[in-house]
């Protein structure tokens, strides 16, 4: 096979050619090398390389291992890189900043143990925002990721890495992370899956405080459903290092499933109440008329709730958890002046939170979650757009306006993602196409409390009724 063949695979596709033996370890990670090489230098999705010699005889001993019959899973030899806020062991962690510039992990988180067991070899990290705060993945420590589909803009974040290097096919496969968005906005910008499973689908062992912080995740990513379905369910599972952790399930697709008569509620712009940038909208409900086609019933729907009582909760919940988990390099004038201004902007603003004010922000976002249970009676799903704007300029931080409402906060342009984050709720992230200029944009599949399988299916279903994935950029 050519290193063009190889690295057009999917993931899924390019474990079954290795256990074939239609290719090797050994071809696999030379032609992921070499077209990092070529293309890294222009995108910066991957960065922290591991030496290449090293990651060879990695693969040699993976193809030894095939020749004695032994497979340690079906990433055995797929090269992968993790995304710079979880720790690998050995493999510098610098959450994009410069207070971690240095900083080498001593264990695998338990999501990377579990990659590592499946026989993938990590071959570096790929690139975030500083701290992952804010969608634009830029920091000071290895600079800004561009979007393969225009090297002038910005591939989002904060998997802003993870989903370039999947664009441009300089990993098979990818992990990221979600607190606002992070794997679904990224997944827009750059035409690949983004998936979001319900919280505690994935465990995580390192954080130093384990029952408060219920708004992020691990999550997938890849160039096709399938290929995040498998990473999810080997990344998932039951683990008592995270108490919030769910048991282990299946989760294996039903390919062919029929959709005929589901229920999908378009929630579009929650009436009027999100500005959006021109053509996004009406690129996200073009996709509509696609489910339809596979036999779901479709509605507009407003929510009967107000929007900005989820926003202000939203806001409480980040700045306090913000400000308590970084307060201590904050409280040191010298790593102060190292952070850039929203994260210090995040923490003021959290430093003084009460008590109650954090009751009464879990409390309006406990009544959003009941809310959409009863969304959940006359719906099977739910469908919103990924991001509010196409990718803009990789020099802008972030968009300061949209359709003319100014935006008060760094992070206000993404808040169409938080109202499924605020609820915990299972959503793939899936292309809706291109503007006229060539830009891609995508859309939010949401499904009912710990219904990922069932989002992923019809995510699927999606996926073989369009041909957005089978697009790449022109690098």
């Amino acid at each position: 096979m050519q290193d063009e063949d190889i690295t057009g695979l999917s993931a899924t596709d390019l474990s079954e050619a290795i256990h074939d033996g239609q290719v090797s370890c050994v071809e696999v990670m030379k032609a992921y090398l070499a077209r990092i090489a070529r293309l890294n230098p222009k995108v910066n999705a991957i960065v922290s390389l591991r030496d290449a010699d090293a990651l060879l005889a990695e693969a040699e001993v993976c193809d030894t291992e095939l020749a004695a019959g032994k497979s340690r899973g079906w990433m055995h030899g797929l090269p992968i890189a993790i995304k710079d806020l979880c720790e690998v062991k050995g493999i510098r962690c610098t959450y994009g900043s410069p207070l971690f510039a240095d900083f080498v992990p001593e264990k695998d988180e338990v999501m990377v143990e579990r990659i590592r067991d499946a026989g993938a070899i990590i071959i570096g990290k790929t690139n975030t925002p500083e701290q992952g705060l804010g969608s634009q993945s830029y920091n000071p420590v290895h600079g800004t990721t561009k979007n393969p589909y225009d090297l002038t803009k910005t591939a989002g974040g904060s998997s802003g890495g993870a989903a370039a290097a999947l664009a441009a096919h300089l990993l098979p496969v990818a992990d990221g992370s979600d607190m606002m968005g992070s794997l679904r906005n990224p997944a827009a910008f750059n035409n690949v899956v983004g998936f979001r499973p319900s919280y505690g689908r994935i465990p995580s062992s390192l954080k130093l405080e384990l029952f408060m912080g219920q708004l992020s995740v691990l999550g997938p990513m890849g160039r096709t459903v399938r290929d995040a379905a498998a990473l999810l369910a080997t990344q998932a599972g039951y683990d008592p290092r995270d108490p919030h952790s769910l048991a282990t399930e299946d989760l294996t697709l039903h390919e062919n499933r029929d959709f005929s008569g589901a229920r999908i509620a378009w929630l579009g712009d929650l009436g009027s109440y999100l500005p959006f940038e021109p053509g996004v909208l009406e690129l996200c409900r073009a996709t509509l008329p696609v489910f339809e086609r596979i036999g779901c019933k479709v509605e507009d729907v407003v929510p009967d709730f107000d929007m900005d009582d989820v926003w202000r909760s939203w806001t409480t919940l980040r700045s306090w958890l913000a400000a308590n988990g970084m307060r201590d390099n904050y409280n040191d004038p010298k790593k102060r002046a190292l952070m850039k201004p929203e994260i210090v902007w995040e923490i003021e603003r959290g430093l003084d939170m009460t008590g109650r004010e954090v009751h009464f922000a879990s409390k309006r976002r406990s009544a959003w979650y009941q809310y959409l249970l009863t969304l959940f009676e006359r719906y099977d799903y739910l469908i919103l757009p990924s991001a509010q704007v196409f990718p803009f300029d990789a020099t802008t931080h972030w968009p300061k306006e949209i359709a003319g409402r100014k935006m008060d906060t760094y992070h206000r342009w993404m808040e169409v993602v938080i109202g499924p984050s605020m609820a915990g709720l299972p959503v793939a992230a899936m292309p809706a196409g291109f503007s006229s200029n060539g830009l891609p944009n995508g859309i939010q599949i949401i499904g009912r409390p710990r219904a990922d399988r069932a989002v992923l299916e019809l995510a699927l279903a999606y996926e073989a009724a369009t041909d957005w994935l089978d697009r790449r950029p022109q690098l």
